[in-house]
């Protein structure tokens, strides 16, 4: 008689995230994104080939808060945008990963469900990696990187005037950059001000914030002279971040139309390499990123005028 029975090998989880499915969706299948969220507290990675398509490879090394890599082997074997992604981890332990995404509004309830291939398998995963923990910290990982690291994106200027300023990213000393750059150049806090990710409005699902990480840069604006603006964010490894001299800077660059908006982004990509697609984001802004052939990276952002 078949068995149909599967819940002593299986774990299950779902959640409600607060951002559009196809928001989700890029930071599902981006390794430019998933990389800074993916796994357990405490882990960063290494993806060296994501083939977002039916049988193609998914080579991933976790490296462990101990400095322990633990090597990952996946086959994707179903891709339906916005729907559903199924993949099946073939090296040790063995599992079918299933994840399906619903659009809610302006909302994505994500379901995440992953059968082993027994319950010897399943009983010894759990023990020794505490994979289900494992699974509920690497949900709430996501669900920060949708609040802050697409946020921090968000120009807060209040017209379309062209303009081309830079942003820095630091590994939670923003705050005492910017003012240590305020005194140098006897500069001015612009925009909105500082904001902290503790202004972040709580809403359902949203895990909470240590004391420390609540203090951190959401989003800071430094007008230095000539009109010229640095804009800068905390992206520390707390929230599985991985900064290093080169990926921490961009050039942001905001044209006037969205036709010049996307004239840019194509120029720019041609020869190297888009690290986010130019499309509407949720924040309002018809935005992507490109790091350009020479290795320059690039943000290009056109938000219409409120």
């Amino acid at each position: 008689m078949e068995q149909n029975n599967t819940a002593d090998r299986e774990l299950r989880i779902s959640r409600l995230l607060d951002a559009p499915i196809d928001l989700v969706w890029e930071v599902w299948t981006n390794p430019e994104h998933i990389k800074n969220w993916w796994g357990p507290n405490g882990f960063t990675n290494t993806i060296t080939k994501m083939e977002i398509q039916p049988n193609g490879t998914w080579d991933l090394v976790m490296h462990g808060p101990d400095g322990t890599d633990y090597k990952n082997k996946s086959i994707f074997r179903e891709i339906v945008k916005h729907e559903k992604i199924v993949y099946e981890h073939i090296s040790g332990p063995k599992f079918l990963a299933t994840i399906l995404f619903e659009k809610k509004q302006d909302k994505t309830f994500i379901q995440w469900h992953m059968l082993f291939n027994t319950k010897e398998e399943f009983i010894q995963t759990v023990k020794t990696f505490k994979a289900d923990e494992g699974l509920k910290q690497n949900l709430e990982k996501l669900n920060v990187y949708l609040e802050a690291a697409f946020t921090i994106r968000q120009q807060l200027k209040k017209s379309t005037m062209a303009r081309v300023t830079n942003y820095l990213n630091f590994p939670g000393t923003t705050e005492e950059a910017m003012n240590f750059y305020k005194t140098i150049f006897n500069g001015k806090f612009v925009g909105k001000g500082i904001q902290r990710l503790g202004d972040i409005p709580p809403h359902e699902g949203m895990p909470a914030l240590s004391d420390a990480d609540k203090k951190l840069i959401l989003h800071i604006e430094l007008e230095l002279f000539g009109g010229y603006i640095i804009m800068a964010t905390d992206a520390p490894e707390s929230m599985g971040f991985t900064l290093t001299p080169g990926n921490n800077m961009h050039i942001n660059l905001e044209p006037e139309s969205r036709e010049e908006t996307k004239r840019i982004f194509e120029a720019l990509a041609e020869g190297g390499k888009i690290t986010m697609p130019l499309e509407d984001m949720f924040f309002g802004a018809y935005y992507g990123s490109v790091t350009d052939r020479y290795g320059i990276n690039w943000m290009v952002n056109f938000a219409e005028k409120k």
